[in-house]
């Protein structure tokens, strides 16, 4: 095998396929947004992506779960920080996102998107005092260089 073919049999580990396509969609999320803004309000447009996004979460957890509840039932102590990702993840942000991508070119919305990840590292860093040794801290570093280099 020269490198450039997988030997027979050889698999992707599971779920690698599944993040390849997620990333893929997620890219171009934000040129096609863009392209309905001219025909949609942006509220009404956030509201149906991210409608659409809960029928495609609901019909792969009753495919994979076929009616069987497998996970932790919801205690009182959990509203606060569902009510608190239901507000911010599923109201805030999308309404944000399709109003700044409204009066920002779609390649400058998509690339500033790539700083997501940071902003989530430092939010389970400062909020949630997860760990963050240099892997992670070399990481932050880059996605933040790659995102003031292209936005610029």
């Amino acid at each position: 095998v020269d490198g450039s073919e997988r030997p027979r049999g050889m698999k992707l580990p599971r779920g690698v396929g599944a993040a390849l396509l997620s990333a893929a969609l997620f890219g171009a999320s934000t040129p096609l947004a863009k392209l309905l803004l001219g025909e949609l309000p942006p509220l009404m447009l956030a509201g149906l992506l991210y409608a659409g996004s809960g029928v495609g979460l609901l019909s792969v957890f009753l495919l994979r779960s076929r009616g069987e509840n497998k996970g932790s039932p919801l205690a009182r102590r959990d509203a606060p920080w569902l009510g608190g990702a239901i507000l911010f993840c599923g109201i805030v942000a999308p309404v944000s996102l399709i109003t700044g991508l409204q009066a920002t070119p779609s390649s400058t919305a998509a690339l500033l998107l790539n700083l997501e990840g940071l902003f989530t590292a430092l939010i389970a860093w400062f909020v949630f005092k997860e760990n963050v040794d240099r892997r992670v801290a070399a990481g932050m570093a880059l996605i933040l260089a790659a995102g003031d280099n292209e936005a610029a």
